[in-house]
């Protein structure tokens, strides 16, 4: 399922693999961007935290040595929320015992030690540090404050808010100093910033890297389409362009090399099988031309079959080795009539063989080399079972020529055995029952040559033993 969805070309597993990196680190780099906008938050507030207990202690030591400046310093403090984001009364306050209202006081940590740092640059060493971050909805100061005064109630946003609950105490004994500010809030937009960063990104990345990617693979494309339809023929088409990176490039020169030397050495075979069926059969029809002399007409029976069998096996032998390059094109044919032609051929001999179903099937193959195939089946048939039962049926996109026989079958483990040449079901090397062992191979040979493929099979009764053979030739129709 999950092979079906994932693209399979180098270009598209390549682009999603980028595509599901890119979009990772993205992913990583929102967090730490948003981790890092918490961290500044929190710092701000916990500087300004700072100040107020600075500024608070200050204050309180200049108060209660000059009354009179009390007054002044009063009216020259801000009045509004301030830098803390709240009002004076809650800003800074001493208290006599320890802020046991926040349970989530947890003693000296990475805020307390800041916090410390901050102060220490002020010459303030206090004896203790308390540091707590809360919703300002749930804190109890902060609602009772609001419950007295509606108009700080009715500020919007303070409850959504965090607030920084700072506390400190110079001696063991002295006051707690109480310190409150509410953490500034987040930045409006900053996460569409960050989601539109993210796009833009992986939109111009991915576009320069589908470029790059196509320019290498398009030359790949093109080469594995060249391979795939290789004939060996060397005057086939124009060798491939070149084109692609440097590596691509030389690849392509390379194939483009080999495939030259595999067409000059398969045009040199077809010279040299040329050359050697002409120098075999020229000898061989001079001796069937004087063994009319021979008086003994079984003597002369046996040798005319010996040499027809010599002819027959050479014809075989030439055939298996030019069928993978053949000198006629593909061509319309109605498979049905072929078929029918070639069973019709074995009828008028009076051998046992009957077309049972037949499907008008018209597609582009190579006529004599099926009807070859189509014959050595047949003939395999007749040989092992005595009669031939052929049927032409369609599945889809595949027109499927079925030939049964009522042989004693093949054993399971010498099936795939049966199709490589000279194997033979039967040890003598007769062909009225053993054959040459080239019949099924040349026939699969032709199968492929059309894009098909043979299989052989047994028939299995109803009792649960082998009726016969039945091979399967499946040939694509477009």
């Amino acid at each position: 399922m999950l092979r079906r969805i994932l693209p399979q070309s180098l270009l598209g597993q390549a682009i999603l693999a980028i595509a599901g990196a890119l979009l990772l680190a993205q992913f990583a780099s929102a967090v730490m961007l948003f981790r890092a906008a918490e961290d500044r938050r929190e710092v701000a507030a916990l500087t300004g935290a700072a100040f107020q207990l600075i500024e608070g202690s200050t204050r309180e030591e200049r108060f209660a040595s000059r009354r009179g400046e009390r007054r002044a310093a009063r009216r020259a403090s801000p009045q509004g929320p301030g830098r803390s984001g709240l009002p004076p009364p809650l800003r800074y306050e001493r208290v006599a015992s320890a802020p046991v209202a926040y349970p989530e006081f947890q003693g000296e940590g990475e805020r307390e030690e800041f916090l410390r740092e901050l102060l220490a640059r002020q010459d303030m060493e206090p004896h203790e540090v308390a540091v707590a971050v809360r919703q300002a909805g749930s804190d109890p100061v902060l609602n009772a404050f609001a419950a007295e005064r509606p108009r700080f109630d009715r500020a919007s946003g303070w409850r959504e808010r965090r607030v920084l609950v700072a506390a400190i105490r110079m001696t063991p004994d002295s006051e707690w100093q109480v310190a409150r500010v509410l953490e500034p809030p987040r930045q409006q937009g900053a996460m569409g910033a960050i989601i539109f960063q993210t796009l833009v990104i992986f939109v111009v990345v991915m576009a320069i890297l589908w470029w790059l990617l196509r320019r290498i693979t398009r030359p790949l494309a093109a080469l594995t389409e060249r391979v795939e339809h290789f004939d060996g023929s060397s005057s086939n088409a124009e060798p491939l362009k070149p084109s692609g990176p440097a590596d691509t490039h030389r690849l392509i020169a390379a194939h483009n090399a080999m495939e030259a030397r595999i067409a000059a050495l398969l045009d040199e075979k077809d010279v040299m099988l040329g050359a050697i069926g002409h120098d075999l059969k020229t000898p061989l029809a001079a001796l069937r031309v004087r063994i009319e002399s021979v008086e003994d007409a079984a003597q002369r029976e046996r040798m005319a079959a010996v040499i027809e069998d010599i002819t027959t096996s050479l014809d075989d032998i030439l055939s298996l080795a030019r069928v993978g390059r053949p000198s006629d094109p593909l061509e319309k044919t109605d498979l049905a009539a072929l078929v029918s032609a070639v069973v019709e051929e074995y009828e008028d001999r009076g051998r046992d063989v009957a077309l049972d179903t037949s499907e008008r099937i018209a597609m582009p193959l190579r006529a004599t080399w099926l009807r070859r195939a189509l014959r050595n089946l047949i003939s395999n048939a007749l040989r092992y079972g005595n009669q031939a039962r052929v049927s032409l049926s369609q599945s889809g996109n595949q027109a499927i020529i079925r030939i049964a026989d009522t042989g004693p079958g093949i054993p399971d483990t010498q099936i795939a055995s049966m199709l490589e040449p000279f194997t033979r079901g039967e040890a003598s090397r007769n062909r009225d029952t053993g054959g040459a062992g080239l019949g099924l191979t040349l026939a699969r040979a032709i199968a492929e040559q059309h894009g098909g493929a043979l299989s052989l099979s047994n028939r299995i009764g109803e009792t649960g033993e082998v009726e016969g053979l039945q091979a399967e030739l499946r040939l694509p129709i477009s």
